[in-house]
């Protein structure tokens, strides 16, 4: 790869990638070294079968590359792309993710819709469990929206669960976030992540080195994942079981040299193995978001100080205002509502039964009159089948 030169390439450049990003049976490194032995995919579609051949190629995908018959697919790729307004990203444009380039098996493209430019910030993946407890949840939300405002872009994989909060939570701090498809980035998987998808569009990156119109096979989420971690700066993870897609996120992360951070949770959670082992085996654990920004390198550590004094110098009053107003959150809500938010625990849900039965000295038109404020108030959420949790 010594050889690319990082630039913006033109549509025909773009149509050779993707033509060598479609040959069948050529795998990521086998790909990534015939780049480096022959500079551009120009020069591997001219080069003899029997050359190709030569480099250890199956005779099957020499002849494949020598006949050019992947071109039809490919100039369709190209199409589809423009259609669903996404960008074809070639290893060597300028936009490609320069930590990505420096793992072991990065894609030669990647399909983008949105903000191609979040490619050059300053990410951490945020992973865990499609199925993550409320302080599973709670502490996604805090620390994704934390992270998002210290001037990191977070970035996931727009699963069920911790993703999906994770994505949201930076969307609604009015932080950067990009989603890392295990799918054609034309697509939507899981489908009720739509409108969350058409958001982050527009807002954030849609991501993937899958071509357009490629399903959401389950084998293409362990691939979807080390281009998470590659292109980050590190990896938390909220929750997971010990053999779970995030566990093997960290795996991958630590195989890239990248920091791998942890929340801790309960013992008797098997949603807490992952990270708690994690953690045992040398992870950083996380209480909260700077525990992950004083283990950045300080290059990193100055670039997101920069810009948090340009932003207070930019306004230099609305972070004393938001600051003011949490402040007083707690002060201003009545007794009744101040119990609730007394008795709700951190890491678990409480059910509106249970509520009554520990207060039972209001009634019931008082609790649920402290409910709405407290939810009014931001200080806690209503889950299905009437529990409540609290937001941290």
């Amino acid at each position: 790869m010594s050889r690319l030169t990082a630039v913006t390439v033109s549509r025909e450049e773009e149509l050779y990638w993707l033509a060598l990003h479609l040959v069948p049976g050529l795998g990521k490194r086998k790909a990534s070294q015939l780049l480096g032995q022959f500079g551009t995919p120009q020069e591997i579609f001219r080069t003899p079968a029997s050359e190709l051949e030569a480099t250890g190629l199956a005779g099957s995908v020499a002849r494949s590359i020598a006949s050019g018959c992947v071109f039809e697919d490919a100039a369709g790729q190209q199409e589809k792309a423009m259609a669903a307004g996404a960008a074809v990203i070639p290893i060597s444009d300028s936009r490609y993710p320069a930590r990505l380039r420096e793992i072991f098996d990065p894609p030669i493209l990647l399909f983008a819709r949105g903000r191609a430019e979040l490619l050059r910030q300053i990410v951490l993946g945020v992973v865990g469990t499609r199925r993550p407890t409320p302080y599973g949840l709670a502490a996604t939300e805090r620390l994704s929206t934390d992270l998002a405002r210290a001037g990191l872009t977070i970035a996931s994989g727009m699963a069920r669960g911790v993703d999906t909060v994770a994505h949201r939570a930076t969307l609604s701090a009015g932080g950067d976030t990009i989603a890392v498809f295990g799918c054609g980035v034309d697509g939507v998987y899981p489908a009720e992540n739509r409108k969350l998808a058409d958001e982050i569009a527009l807002k954030g990156l849609l991501l993937s080195e899958f071509p357009m119109g490629s399903p959401a096979y389950p084998q293409n989420f362990p691939v979807r994942n080390r281009i998470i971690s590659g292109m980050s700066v590190g990896v938390l993870i909220v929750e997971g079981a010990q053999h779970s897609g995030s566990a093997i996120t960290a795996r991958m992360a630590m195989e890239q040299q990248r920091e791998v951070f942890a929340v801790p949770g309960n013992i008797t959670s098997k949603m807490s193995w992952g990270p708690n082992l994690l953690i045992k085996q040398g992870a950083k654990l996380v209480q909260e978001w700077n525990d992950v920004v004083v283990e950045l390198p300080a290059e990193t550590r100055r670039i997101l100080i920069d810009r948090a004094q340009g932003r207070l110098f930019s306004e230099p009053d609305s972070g004393e205002e938001e600051e003011g107003k949490n402040d007083s959150q707690v002060a201003e809500i009545t007794p009744v509502a101040r119990e609730i938010l007394k008795l709700i625990p951190p890491d678990r849900a409480m059910q509106l039964d249970e509520l009554h039965e520990s207060l039972e000295r209001y009634s019931s038109s008082e609790l649920i009159a402290g409910i709405f404020e407290l939810e009014m108030s931001g200080l806690i959420r209503q889950l299905p089948g009437k529990n409540f949790v609290k937001v941290w």
